[in-house]
């Protein structure tokens, strides 16, 4: 078997171009935006991850991807050719076929089919002038099976110092949309507070407003006390019930009072809305210490974010003793538990429930990190055959919040099919519900087996939906993709969670493990924050507070934005339209005061313009639509509403019934057009004719 090289492949086409010019191989123009009809675009292997080949010949630039396929590249003018050796994969074994093309500006200026098991054949294009290139890949006539196709030592010529613009520069990025906050007291507490009978409640009433602010607290049941000093409620309720609480919140220049009753209900569940506060994790990693969590408590407070609801600060992985670091790191060597068995927190860490004790104090909730393995994620000590100890220990301390990572699990699991999965949470679940405190039970196991369909049986009240996201495109749009079939699952005290945020500066963007702000551009991090709160996942900020920036802040606290994700129906997103060629995705979820919340999510990186379509969906009569990023009205519609979005960006609305306006009745709620579309859609096709929207129920 031959081999080809990059530089004796493209030897032709870099003779063609004149001096200066610049060569961009096709895997350096940002292939995290290339479609791939099955898995991912791969630079230097095909689609199945092998080494390119192509007719018998190994290629070791190029990009392996399957039909059918995109890629937008916008060139400003100054591309001017491009080069490739094209062909179905060998790995497909002799199967496929595919057509490949090079479309300038809308018009296809270079076509070329392949078959399996044929030679590579040449590919070539003049792009002078073109503004925008599009290099696409459709099956041969005879469906997608085994197209494999592979782009070989493909090579752009760029005019001398230019390049392909970037996500970023391709459409407009918008700004900070949060207005500026109003001197008017606002009280930003969940409708419902769960709790369970006897156990000691923590509740910071969030108000934000012109300090100075007098707040008060009328129908306090027995057993509770508030502090309007501290803005802290605190004490206990034995008997189940619902305990409506009003408070109140008035300042000197509002001219009126503000009221906000919260509702207390005692008995079997807790985290009756998404948790919100803070993780250490994507901030410093295995880097987290007593002293930076007592940092980033005091910058929760001084930022303000405790007052919009953000009420967690979690100490994720590292906070335990680890053999293996620990033989290069002092800090966490040492004995892994104590004579009695009890867990030792490592040197970082010299009094957990005096750091839990100064999280209270601030009105917050005290959160930690393990897992049902010997050891977790970063080789720290788990909890594997000292469950029920470690339990009773992390309620010694004054913790709230247990996530619980699966980690070194596989190693010890037992059981067949689903049990191998859910026997460590269930059994975990089991000893915090004995636990005379509420501790928020976290599953981490990153949507396997189905989870969304059990974790609230195994006793969890949130649980990962996907694996871990990264500040990247395609990761966080690959974990808004995976929430899709999840929305039926999403109820007060069990949440889908898409994972902590990553906005702000984090590790993963850094290099050498330091920290560097967010590669997602300003549109992909309303995207992110947007659909998060749609999804009603749990909002875990993860940027180090001490260099948080006004546009991270901007995005964290626009309450009107954070009432979505807390909204007490707790009923989460459903994508109700998709536009597949253009990239648009229409999601909605149903909200407690009978509105609807839409978010117009534009996957693409070019600006689209796409309505709400009112008939379509099932909707009748007009309805008033709110902004809710710009926090403005946008008028009264009747038929539909429609937007522009930037690229990769997402229109956040609010839609509220006027005179009566509502669903058809074979509507549940909005979120039925997910499955009612779709089906309808397979029957007019079935029967030559279309069925109509929400045929027969007029």
């Amino acid at each position: 078997m031959t081999t080809r090289l990059v530089l004796s492949a493209c030897a032709a086409f870099a003779s063609a171009v004149s001096f200066g010019d610049t060569l961009i191989p096709l895997d350096e123009t940002g292939l995290v935006r290339m479609r791939s009809g099955f898995g991912s675009a791969k630079s230097g292997k095909s689609v199945d991850g092998n080494a390119l080949r192509v007719g018998g010949v190994e290629y070791r630039r190029g990009v392996g991807t399957h039909a059918p396929s995109t890629h937008r590249i916008a060139a400003n003018g100054n591309a001017l050719s491009f080069s490739a050796l094209v062909g179905v994969d060998d790995e497909c074994g002799g199967k496929g076929s595919v057509v490949f093309r090079v479309i300038a500006d809308g018009k296809v200026v270079a076509e070329v089919a392949a078959q399996g098991g044929e030679a590579a054949k040449q590919i070539s294009a003049d792009l002078a002038g073109t503004k925008r290139i599009v290099l696409e890949v459709t099956d041969g006539g005879d469906g997608m099976h085994y197209d494999h196709a592979d782009w070989c030592d493909a090579v752009f010529s760029f005019k001398d110092g230019t390049k392909p613009l970037s996500a970023a520069e391709m459409t407009r990025q918008l700004g900070i949309l949060t207005p500026k906050a109003s001197p008017s007291p606002r009280i930003n507490a969940p409708a419902r507070y769960g709790v369970r009978p006897g156990r000691p409640i923590l509740f910071k009433l969030p108000v934000t407003g012109l300090e100075p602010i007098e707040v008060s607290a009328k129908g306090l049941p027995g057993g509770l006390s508030f502090d309007p000093a501290t803005r802290i409620l605190s004490g206990s309720i034995a008997k189940p019930g619902e305990y409506p609480v009003v408070f109140s919140a008035q300042n000197t220049v509002a001219g009126r009072v503000e009221f906000k009753t919260v509702t207390f209900v005692v008995g079997d569940r807790i985290a009756l809305t998404p948790p919100m506060g803070w993780n250490s994790w994507n901030a410093f990693a295995g880097g987290v210490s007593d002293a930076k969590m007592r940092t980033a408590v005091d910058k929760i407070v001084e930022l303000g974010l405790d007052a919009h609801g953000y009420s967690y600060v979690n100490i994720d992985d590292f906070w335990q003793k680890n053999p293996q670091n620990g033989k290069s790191d002092p800090t966490l060597a040492g004995p892994e538990r104590n004579a009695d068995g009890t867990i030792a927190p490592n040197a970082r860490f010299p009094d957990m429930k005096a750091l839990a004790d100064y999280i209270h104090s601030k009105g917050l909730k005290a959160g930690l990190y393990s897992s049902p393995g010997p050891y977790t994620c970063g080789g720290c000590t788990g909890s594997w055959l000292h469950e029920l100890q470690d339990a009773k220990s992390y309620v010694a301390w004054g913790y709230d919040y247990l996530k619980y990572d699966w980690c070194s699990y596989t190693g010890v699991q037992s059981g067949e099919g689903h049990d191998k999965y859910r026997r460590p949470y269930f059994l975990m679940g089991r000893f915090l519900a004995m636990q005379p405190r509420d501790i928020v039970f976290s599953l981490c196991q990153y949507g396997w087996d189905e989870v969304s369909t059990w974790g609230a049986l195994a006793g969890g009240n949130c649980w990962r939906t996907t694996g871990d996201i990264f500040d990247t495109w395609p990761s966080v749009y690959g974990g808004i993709r995976a929430q899709a079939a999840l929305w039926q699952y999403s109820a007060p005290g069990a949440w889908n969670d898409a994972d902590m945020l990553v906005l702000g500066r984090n590790v993963w963007a850094g290099k050498g493990g330091g920290q560097d702000d967010s590669r997602l551009t300003p549109n992909e991090q309303y995207t992110h924050m947007s659909m998060w709160c749609m999804f009603a996942s749990p909002l875990m900020i993860g940027c180090d507070l001490t260099t948080i920036d006004e546009f991270t802040l901007s995005l964290l606290t626009n309450d009107e934005v954070l009432a979505i994700d807390q909204d007490p129906l707790g009923a989460g997103a459903a994508r109700v339209l998709e536009n597949a060629d253009e990239g648009t995705e229409l999601w909605a979820r149903p909200l407690a005061d009978g509105s609807i919340a839409f978010a117009m999510l534009n996957g693409d990186e070019e600006e689209k313009g796409f309505s709400i379509p009112f008939a379509k969906l099932g909707m009748r009569g007009r309805w008033k639509v709110r902004d809710l990023w710009r926090q403005r009205d946008d008028g009264t519609f009747g038929e539909s509403y429609s937007a522009s979005v930037p690229g990769h960006a997402t229109h956040l609305v609010k839609l509220s019934p006027v005179d009566g306006a509502g669903l058809k009745p074979c509507l549940r709620d909005i979120r039925d057009n997910a499955w009612r579309l779709p089906f309808d859609a397979d029957r007019a096709q079935a029967r030559g004719a279309s069925a109509g929207p929400c045929a027969g129920c007029d």
